[in-house]
């Protein structure tokens, strides 16, 4: 996750060839670049949810915003 990163919430998955962004609440994946094998970030994810969304929402300053 980046400060102050664009909308909508979703995090950083980066390996040695490649990355992706992930959203938070539905867990698509919005963006990839490069391989990447996201299966075990997605997993993490599913379980760390909420503190995602908390963490997006005091970096990004957004309240409770979903989309």
């Amino acid at each position: 996750m980046y400060f102050a990163d664009h909308p909508p919430p979703h995090f950083h998955v980066l390996g040695s060839d490649g990355q992706a962004q992930i959203a938070i609440a539905t867990f698509e994946v919005l963006e990839t670049s490069g391989r990447i094998d996201v299966r075990d970030a997605l997993e993490w994810a599913v379980t760390n949810q909420a503190k995602l969304l908390a963490l997006w929402n005091e970096y990004s300053g957004e309240a409770n915003d979903n989309r």
